[in-house]
Protein backbone atom coordinates (compact mmCIF):
# COMPACT_ATOMS: atom_id res chain seq x y z
CA UNK A 1 0.00 0.00 0.00
CA UNK A 2 0.87 3.40 -0.82
CA UNK A 3 2.21 5.33 2.22
CA UNK A 4 1.43 8.99 2.12
CA UNK A 5 3.24 12.23 1.83
CA UNK A 6 2.57 14.85 4.47
CA UNK A 7 1.06 18.14 2.72
CA UNK A 8 2.22 21.52 2.32
CA UNK A 9 0.34 24.33 4.28
CA UNK A 10 0.88 27.86 3.24
CA UNK A 11 0.96 30.52 5.58
CA UNK A 12 2.40 34.42 6.11
CA UNK A 13 5.99 33.29 5.50
CA UNK A 14 5.59 30.48 3.57
CA UNK A 15 7.79 32.48 0.88
CA UNK A 16 10.24 33.48 3.03
CA UNK A 17 10.80 29.98 3.49
CA UNK A 18 10.89 28.94 0.63
CA UNK A 19 13.74 31.53 -0.80
CA UNK A 20 15.96 30.49 2.21
CA UNK A 21 15.51 26.74 1.56
CA UNK A 22 16.17 27.58 -2.49
CA UNK A 23 19.50 29.22 -1.10
CA UNK A 24 20.59 26.44 0.76
CA UNK A 25 19.84 23.50 -1.53
CA UNK A 26 21.36 24.93 -4.51
CA UNK A 27 24.43 25.61 -2.32
CA UNK A 28 24.76 22.11 -0.05
CA UNK A 29 22.28 19.94 -2.12
CA UNK A 30 19.75 17.54 -0.31
CA UNK A 31 21.26 15.51 1.92
CA UNK A 32 24.47 18.49 2.63
CA UNK A 33 21.16 20.77 3.83
CA UNK A 34 20.16 21.01 7.53
CA UNK A 35 16.45 22.14 8.47
CA UNK A 36 18.29 24.23 11.16
CA UNK A 37 20.58 25.68 7.91
CA UNK A 38 17.08 26.30 6.21
CA UNK A 39 15.25 27.81 8.75
CA UNK A 40 18.39 30.28 9.84
CA UNK A 41 18.74 31.69 6.18
CA UNK A 42 14.90 31.88 5.82
CA UNK A 43 14.82 33.82 9.26
CA UNK A 44 12.16 31.61 10.97
CA UNK A 45 11.61 29.08 13.55
CA UNK A 46 12.19 25.41 13.14
CA UNK A 47 8.54 24.96 14.44
CA UNK A 48 7.45 27.37 11.61
CA UNK A 49 9.38 25.91 8.55
CA UNK A 50 7.71 22.26 9.97
CA UNK A 51 3.99 24.01 9.86
CA UNK A 52 4.61 24.39 6.60
CA UNK A 53 6.92 21.71 5.31
CA UNK A 54 6.36 18.41 7.35
CA UNK A 55 8.84 16.59 5.40
CA UNK A 56 12.44 17.55 3.97
CA UNK A 57 11.99 16.06 0.80
CA UNK A 58 8.69 18.13 0.41
CA UNK A 59 10.85 21.37 0.56
CA UNK A 60 13.12 19.79 -1.44
CA UNK A 61 10.73 19.09 -4.53
CA UNK A 62 9.10 22.63 -3.75
CA UNK A 63 12.15 24.02 -4.71
CA UNK A 64 12.68 21.64 -7.96
CA UNK A 65 9.59 22.42 -9.56
CA UNK A 66 9.92 25.50 -9.10
CA UNK A 67 13.37 26.24 -11.16
CA UNK A 68 11.99 23.94 -13.59
CA UNK A 69 8.73 26.67 -13.76
CA UNK A 70 11.61 29.38 -13.74
CA UNK A 71 13.72 27.71 -16.49
CA UNK A 72 10.33 27.21 -18.19
CA UNK A 73 9.41 30.78 -18.06
CA UNK A 74 12.24 32.12 -19.06
CA UNK A 75 12.33 29.92 -22.06
CA UNK A 76 8.83 31.27 -23.21
CA UNK A 77 10.34 34.48 -23.11
CA UNK A 78 13.44 34.04 -25.18
CA UNK A 79 11.23 31.78 -27.87
CA UNK A 80 8.19 34.36 -28.23
CA UNK A 81 10.41 37.63 -28.08
CA UNK A 82 10.84 37.91 -31.69
CA UNK A 83 10.47 35.53 -33.95
CA UNK A 84 13.74 33.26 -34.32
CA UNK A 85 14.82 30.35 -36.86
CA UNK A 86 14.11 27.22 -35.38
CA UNK A 87 17.50 25.57 -35.22
CA UNK A 88 18.65 28.76 -32.93
CA UNK A 89 15.28 27.99 -30.65
CA UNK A 90 16.50 24.08 -30.39
CA UNK A 91 20.05 24.84 -29.64
CA UNK A 92 18.29 27.05 -27.03
CA UNK A 93 15.76 24.64 -25.41
CA UNK A 94 18.99 21.79 -25.92
CA UNK A 95 21.38 23.82 -23.38
CA UNK A 96 18.19 24.29 -20.88
CA UNK A 97 17.91 20.59 -20.77
CA UNK A 98 21.30 19.83 -20.38
CA UNK A 99 22.52 22.53 -18.06
CA UNK A 100 19.65 21.35 -16.02
CA UNK A 101 20.52 17.55 -16.28
CA UNK A 102 24.43 18.77 -15.84
CA UNK A 103 22.99 20.66 -12.76
CA UNK A 104 23.46 19.15 -8.68
CA UNK A 105 19.96 20.20 -7.93
CA UNK A 106 18.82 17.90 -11.41
CA UNK A 107 20.90 15.35 -10.57
CA UNK A 108 19.66 15.12 -6.87
CA UNK A 109 15.96 15.69 -7.53
CA UNK A 110 16.31 12.37 -10.56
CA UNK A 111 18.08 10.29 -7.50
CA UNK A 112 15.48 11.28 -4.99
CA UNK A 113 12.52 10.35 -6.93
CA UNK A 114 13.85 7.17 -7.67
CA UNK A 115 14.85 6.29 -4.39
CA UNK A 116 12.03 7.02 -2.92
CA UNK A 117 9.36 6.00 -5.69
CA UNK A 118 8.25 2.36 -3.79
CA UNK A 119 7.84 4.49 -0.23
CA UNK A 120 6.00 7.88 -1.79
CA UNK A 121 5.26 7.50 -5.34
CA UNK A 122 3.40 10.81 -5.09
CA UNK A 123 6.68 12.92 -4.75
CA UNK A 124 7.70 11.60 -8.09
CA UNK A 125 4.78 12.04 -9.85
CA UNK A 126 3.99 15.10 -8.35
CA UNK A 127 7.69 16.41 -9.90
CA UNK A 128 6.62 14.92 -13.19
CA UNK A 129 4.09 16.72 -13.60
CA UNK A 130 5.35 20.42 -12.43
CA UNK A 131 9.04 19.63 -14.03
CA UNK A 132 9.01 17.65 -17.61
CA UNK A 133 5.84 17.38 -18.39
CA UNK A 134 5.58 21.21 -17.65
CA UNK A 135 8.91 21.27 -20.00
CA UNK A 136 7.41 19.02 -23.00
CA UNK A 137 4.04 20.75 -22.89
CA UNK A 138 6.20 24.25 -23.63
CA UNK A 139 8.27 22.23 -26.24
CA UNK A 140 4.76 20.92 -27.96
CA UNK A 141 3.66 24.81 -27.85
CA UNK A 142 6.56 25.81 -29.69
CA UNK A 143 7.06 22.74 -32.00
CA UNK A 144 3.27 23.22 -33.36
CA UNK A 145 4.12 27.44 -33.80
CA UNK A 146 7.04 25.70 -36.29
CA UNK A 147 5.22 23.52 -37.85
CA UNK A 148 2.40 26.77 -38.54
CA UNK A 149 5.23 28.89 -40.06
CA UNK A 150 6.23 26.09 -42.07
CA UNK A 151 9.84 25.12 -40.72
CA UNK A 152 8.99 21.78 -39.60
CA UNK A 153 7.21 18.88 -41.08
CA UNK A 154 5.53 17.09 -37.61
CA UNK A 155 2.31 14.49 -37.06
CA UNK A 156 2.71 13.14 -33.35
CA UNK A 157 4.32 16.18 -31.24
CA UNK A 158 4.43 14.76 -28.24
CA UNK A 159 6.49 11.89 -29.95
CA UNK A 160 9.28 14.68 -31.44
CA UNK A 161 8.95 16.57 -28.28
CA UNK A 162 10.28 13.43 -26.44
CA UNK A 163 12.77 12.34 -29.06
CA UNK A 164 14.10 15.66 -28.63
CA UNK A 165 14.97 15.68 -24.96
CA UNK A 166 16.44 12.08 -25.01
CA UNK A 167 18.61 13.50 -27.79
CA UNK A 168 19.41 15.93 -25.34
CA UNK A 169 20.38 13.02 -23.10
CA UNK A 170 22.29 10.99 -24.97
CA UNK A 171 26.05 10.02 -23.02
CA UNK A 172 25.39 12.19 -19.93
CA UNK A 173 22.09 11.15 -18.10
CA UNK A 174 22.57 8.04 -16.99
CA UNK A 175 26.66 8.60 -16.02
CA UNK A 176 25.53 11.55 -14.18
CA UNK A 177 23.17 10.18 -12.14
CA UNK A 178 24.96 6.48 -11.35
CA UNK A 179 27.86 8.64 -10.95
CA UNK A 180 29.88 7.58 -13.56
CA UNK A 181 31.37 10.85 -14.38
CA UNK A 182 30.73 14.21 -12.18
CA UNK A 183 30.51 16.86 -14.63
CA UNK A 184 29.79 17.20 -18.29
CA UNK A 185 32.23 19.70 -20.26
CA UNK A 186 30.93 22.82 -22.81
CA UNK A 187 32.63 20.69 -25.33
CA UNK A 188 30.98 17.43 -24.66
CA UNK A 189 27.51 19.74 -23.80
CA UNK A 190 27.92 21.28 -27.32
CA UNK A 191 28.80 18.21 -28.82
CA UNK A 192 25.27 16.85 -27.79
CA UNK A 193 23.55 20.07 -28.83
CA UNK A 194 24.99 20.33 -32.32
CA UNK A 195 23.96 16.28 -32.64
CA UNK A 196 20.78 16.63 -31.43
CA UNK A 197 19.41 19.74 -33.24
CA UNK A 198 20.78 18.04 -36.76
CA UNK A 199 19.16 14.95 -35.93
CA UNK A 200 16.40 16.48 -35.33
CA UNK A 201 15.66 18.83 -38.29
CA UNK A 202 17.02 16.01 -40.34
CA UNK A 203 13.63 14.10 -39.32
CA UNK A 204 11.66 17.08 -38.87
CA UNK A 205 12.42 19.63 -40.96
CA UNK A 206 11.17 20.95 -43.98
CA UNK A 207 13.23 21.10 -47.52
CA UNK A 208 13.18 24.38 -48.98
Amino acid sequence: MEQQMAKIRKGRKFDQVIEGARKVFLRDGFEGASVDDIAREAGVSKATLYSYFPDKRLLFMAIATGECQRQADEAVEFIYAEEKPVAQVLRYAARVIIDYLRSDLGRQTYRLCVAESDRFPELGRQFYASGPQLVRARLVEYLKTAVARGELQIEDYDLAADQFSELCKVEIHNCLVCGVIHEVSDESRQRIIDGAVEMFLARYGTKG
